[in-house]
């Protein structure tokens, strides 16, 4: 029966993330979309650190983490997600609710392994360009992003050091589409173009820990996503049109192009991070990312102005615990999380680099009488600039996941 209900589970969020919009961020037109997943709840609240692990929370960013597991672990995510897009002539609201990530690690001995589901990337906008001196109106608006199954193994070599390794099936459309409207002209045109990308990526992880003096304990984690090639097939139609009393942009006459179908090159990336605490108490920690530059030249259509550089993340946080065995105070046993980060996105348009900064805390909160719980999480940032003509944009994250705990493959005493 629970074998059955994950599996439910699973299709239904499966279709679910595949149907929703994710984000509504002028930027996710450029690659292929905005990356949305940076971790769990957990992680996104410290900042964004990914290396550092324990035995009842997953890590969905470093296998070697599986390693490590105690009991039986489900987590499920989601966001909510309010941006206000500003240029230097006007500004707009925007609001995007999500499922973030649904997955569980299985540990069996000093093997672990897991599986689930993440919406990766997103692509979402809608945008309205008039000329009035031209008497033009031109509208832009794409819909999309990729999305990774996942199976992911980590080995406890011994007390000290965890190794693994990440096998991602990334399936997904990127869409956009082009409305041109001059006035005194009976019809306007149109011009949609779809990517289809698939393929397999991977990452491996190692992490380290060890007991230093005073009950102060180290930890150090790593892992390495080499380049891959994500297969693209590409289409375009273009069609003349009228609009209908609803708004809808009808076709007169459409037609399809023949385009050449490519590889979208995903780049390498090394993320290293490490930092010091007690456990079960407190930790702080320090982490870097690196990837190499993107190169998406095999895109359906030209990306004009934009150009792709090394991309870098820098991030700081950690978390405290009061008294995690406290018999008396709820209060006591809440984990409180608190972290920052900076964002080189790589993106360059028009000269300008597309940067993204942000503040984030949250709560881990027992639930239940095994180590369960839930976790909420809270996030202030901007992205981009409003030099040279561009965007900037304010966001407020608010997440929430459960992660559940269950002993698996404990044998019977008794029948």
């Amino acid at each position: 029966m629970t074998k059955r209900l994950i599996l439910i589970v699973f299709i239904l969020f499966s279709v679910i993330t595949t149907a929703q919009e994710r984000t509504s961020s002028p930027y996710s037109f450029y690659g292929i979309g905005m990356t949305t997943f940076k971790g769990t709840v957990e992680n996104q609240s410290m900042g964004g650190l990914s290396f550092l692990s324990d035995s009842i929370h997953l890590n969905l960013r470093n296998p070697a983490s599986y390693g490590k597991l105690g009991l039986t672990t489900y987590t499920l995510g989601g966001s909510h997600k309010v941006s206000e897009v500003m240029t230097d002539e006007e500004s707009g609201t925007t609001n995007t609710t999500s499922l973030d990530y649904l997955a569980i690690g299985i540990p069996t001995g000093k093997f672990g392994f897991g599986f689930g589901l993440i919406p990766y990337t997103a692509v979402g906008y809608d945008i309205l360009e008039a000329n009035e001196s031209a008497g033009t109106v031109t509208r832009f608006s794409g819909k999309g992003g990729i999305t990774k199954v996942f199976l992911s193994g980590g080995y406890e070599v011994n007390d000290n050091i965890s190794l693994g390794v990440n096998v991602d099936y990334n399936f997904g459309n990127i869409q956009n589409k082009n409305i041109f409207i001059r006035e005194g002209l009976e019809f306007g045109s149109r011009e949609i173009n779809r990517s289809d990308v698939s393929g397999f990526t991977f990452t491996f992880g190692l992490e380290y820990e060890r007991m230093l003096k005073e009950g102060l304990q180290f930890n150090f984690g790593a892992y390495y996503s080499p380049e891959a090639d994500l297969k693209s097939q590409n289409e375009r139609e273009l069609a003349t049109i009228i609009f209908s009393n609803t708004g809808l942009d009808l076709p007169v006459d459409a037609r399809q192009i023949d385009l050449e179908n490519g590889d979208l090159t995903v780049p390498s990336s090394f993320t290293v991070g490490s930092g010091i605490g007690k456990s079960k108490k407190w930790f702080l920690g320090v982490e870097y990312t690196g990837s190499e530059a993107s190169d998406f030249s095999n895109r359906s259509f030209a990306l004009q102005g934009a150009t792709y550089n090394k991309s870098n993340s820098y991030k700081a946080g950690g978390y405290y615990i009061p008294n995690y065995n406290s018999l008396t105070s709820y209060f006591s046993r809440i984990v409180y999380r608190g972290g920052l980060r900076f964002d080189e996105t790589g993106l360059n348009l028009d000269g300008e680099d597309i940067n993204e900064f942000g503040i984030s805390f949250g709560v881990g909160l027992p639930a239940g009488r095994t180590f369960s719980n839930i976790n909420l999480g809270f996030e202030y940032g901007q992205r981009g600039t409003k030099d040279s003509g561009l965007v900037l944009e304010d966001f407020f994250n608010a997440r929430i996941s459960l992660s559940l705990n269950d002993r698996w493959f404990v044998k019977r005493k008794f029948e």
